[in-house]
């Protein structure tokens, strides 16, 4: 039944993307609950990154090797139990683990990609591609723009059973889905997986806690991820069936598009993360959290509206325009960040700019590499996504307003250019 595997893969990733922000709007109200400091409860959020790092390269080798729409619904499944977990949780350790056992439900996204690959008709693919990019920011945004208001009315617990219930009917779906065609003959590449996730955990480490951590813990932890990664690479190289490709990842085209991908993620979630403290700021606007995540609701609108655009364009075309509407976005605010209006004008740049690009990436990335690779490439490029997301919200949560939009203006003009060595259409031999 293929019509089931759009709205079981379009849900199952809005899912995956609300989970991961939907406790970033309210980390104060949750630490008030149980009683740790600030600097403890980020961990709320970095439990589910660190989780979602290493489940995205090995759910999507896992795809490849036993079947997308399989680990489609192992990952969603893994999340079902891990939002109880967060919804039942009367104590900050439980919540913590509920949230890391809940970023597994990010290896739908690699999934989701060989899935629609395999099973939807090419005419189609393009536009579906593009939607399922754009569930990583409506999703995203849905879950910063409710969690103030949801939780303000019924409590920190509703947060979760909806998401719960999310899960449930694209679990439905998922198994109403035509089942597709392994590749199978394979095996798990156990050593490869555990020295990647070591390396993603102390990259994520000393990223997301750069501000907290002094530099004799951050800067050992920068130091590990590096000789890990190095290691991991070679070990890739000398084994006959990768966890990841090393030498595919090398092709001009793919290593292109996940270096933009990670530089257009870090301008774009940087701002996402500065404008709502912007709006609360008592000597800016000084509103509520959830007056604040209303704000971004302009911005999921017109990213709806701008994804289907992308797959009319070619993908070079696509995010160097969407590029640049976020620097247009980032300079308006480094000009006028003291009025409301230029905060609105602003997230309807953003959310175009975001929409256009990451549908593109989500379809470059897709093109790159053939059939068989679709799980393992889309989950490195998501790890790009996140990788770069995390830079920029720690950026803005360092940077003062003006210095901060002109960073991820320069940021985002840095992707313009980068986005011009996109190869136009893909050849093997890149």
């Amino acid at each position: 039944m293929r019509r089931f595997v759009l709205p079981a893969v379009l849900l199952a990733a809005f899912v995956a993307s609300t989970a991961q922000t939907i406790v970033i709007a309210v980390l104060p109200a949750i630490a008030r609950e149980n009683h740790v400091p600030a600097s403890a409860v980020t961990w709320a959020l970095t439990a589910f990154m660190l989780a979602a790092a290493v489940a995205n390269p090995v759910a999507g080798r896992l795809g490849d090797l036993f079947g997308y729409r399989r680990v489609l619904l192992t990952c969603l499944g893994v999340f079902a139990a891990g939002t109880v977990v967060c919804a039942v949780s009367r104590s900050f350790p439980l919540l913590l683990a509920g949230r890391a056992v809940s970023g597994v439900s990010a290896g739908v996204f690699p999934v989701a990609f060989g899935l629609v690959r395999q099973t939807v008709e090419q005419p189609r693919r393009p536009q579906t591609i593009a939607a399922l990019s754009a569930m990583f920011g409506l999703g995203g945004s849905a879950g910063m723009v409710v969690a103030g208001p949801v939780r303000d009315a019924w409590g920190t617990a509703w947060l979760f059973w909806p998401l719960l219930a999310l899960a449930l009917v694209a679990i439905v779906l998922g198994a109403l889905a035509p089942r597709d065609a392994a590749t199978g003959g394979g095996r798990v590449d156990v050593t490869g997986a555990v020295l990647l996730a070591g390396a993603l955990a102390c990259l994520l480490l000393a990223i997301s806690e750069s501000r907290v951590w002094p530099l004799a813990v951050v800067v050992p932890l920068a130091a590990a991820a590096l000789a890990l990664f190095a290691v991991f690479t070679v070990a890739e190289l000398r084994i006959a069936q990768p966890l990841v490709a090393v030498r595919l990842l090398r092709r001009r085209t793919v290593a292109t598009v996940n270096g933009v991908t990670a530089v257009i993620a870090a301008a774009m979630f940087g701002a996402v993360t500065m404008l709502p403290r912007l709006v609360q700021d008592p000597a800016v606007f000084g509103k509520s959290a959830t007056a604040a995540g209303l704000v971004l609701v302009p911005m999921a609108v017109v990213m709806l509206v701008a994804t289907p655009l992308a797959p009319r364009l070619s993908g070079r075309t696509a995010v160097r325009l969407g590029a640049g509407l976020a620097v247009a976005a980032f300079a308006l605010l480094a000009c006028v960040h003291d009025a409301l209006w230029s905060v609105y004008v602003a997230n309807v740049l953003v959310g175009a700019g975001y929409g256009l690009c990451f549908a593109a990436l989500g379809n470059l990335v897709v093109d790159a590499v053939e059939p068989r690779h679709t799980g393992m490439a889309t989950g490195v490029n998501t790890i790009a996504r996140t990788a770069g997301g995390a830079v920029g919200a720690q950026l803005a949560a360092a940077l003062a307003y003006p210095t901060g939009f002109v960073l991820f203006a320069l940021v985002a003009a840095l992707a313009v250019v980068a986005a011009g060595a996109v190869a136009p259409r893909y050849s093997a031999d890149r």
